[in-house]
């Protein structure tokens, strides 16, 4: 136990420019490369010894900063180059995360010039965030979702498992995407969107209703 209640396990790489908060566990063979800053009570997972666990941050120009109570899950590799072509070596890249989010297994979230993920969300195993997303906050994003360059995902949002979101879509706010979707154009708020060209399939009420919107707010006006 180190200074600040700061735990570090064996077979950890710090670097010498990385900040860690108080109370930061770092799991066996976990590390955390380049300009990196990890603020209080994050966990960094791994499997087990011999294996390599949770990797944040690059040593490239710019910066990784991760904000209060973030869980990164076993593999996760956070913070590193993105696969870009418009990315030259030796330009600045960053990446920005909030509070509270759980990111978990085998995630991939990369840099590049204007990548954010918000607060509260969890994403869950395998799931890849690619150059230049926007996540907002309370978002659950399910297993194996693949968000290509450039996407927005506003707040309140949920994709079922295996969905893939084509490169500058936006993903509305209360909007559900079913499972093995293939998403190519913006998915606008509250709605349900699925199949292999995700088409509108309703309003999302079960998740509005979740969300606490109230029965008023989800009548659908009746035009006969």
């Amino acid at each position: 136990m180190g200074k600040k209640g700061v735990s570090i396990g064996p077979f950890c790489t710090i670097g010498p420019f990385a900040k860690l908060g108080r109370a930061c566990q770092l799991y066996p063979g976990s590390h955390i490369f380049g300009n990196t800053e990890l603020g209080d009570n994050c966990i960094l997972m791994t499997v087990h010894i011999f294996s390599s666990g949770t990797v944040i941050g690059d040593d490239l120009l710019g910066h990784t900063v991760v904000g209060r109570n973030n869980v990164f899950g076993h593999h996760a590799v956070i913070g590193v180059k993105c696969q870009d072509m418009k990315y030259k070596f030796g330009n600045e890249c960053f990446l920005e995360i909030g509070d509270n989010n759980e990111i978990r297994e085998h995630v991939s979230i990369h840099r590049s010039s204007t990548p954010i993920i918000g607060d509260n969300n969890l994403i869950m195993g395998s799931c890849h965030i690619a150059h230049d997303c926007k996540v907002g906050n309370n978002n659950i994003l399910a297993n194996s979702t693949l968000l290509a360059g450039h996407v927005v995902v506003e707040d309140y949002a949920h994709t079922a498992g295996g969905i893939v979101v084509h490169q500058f879509c936006r993903i509305g706010s209360y909007a559900f995407i079913g499972g093995g979707s293939v998403v190519s154009q913006d998915v606008p708020k509250f709605i349900i969107v699925s199949g292999e060209r995700a088409e509108l399939r309703g309003l999302n009420l079960e998740g509005l209703r979740r969300r606490g919107f109230s029965a008023m707010e989800l009548r659908i006006p009746s035009f006969t």
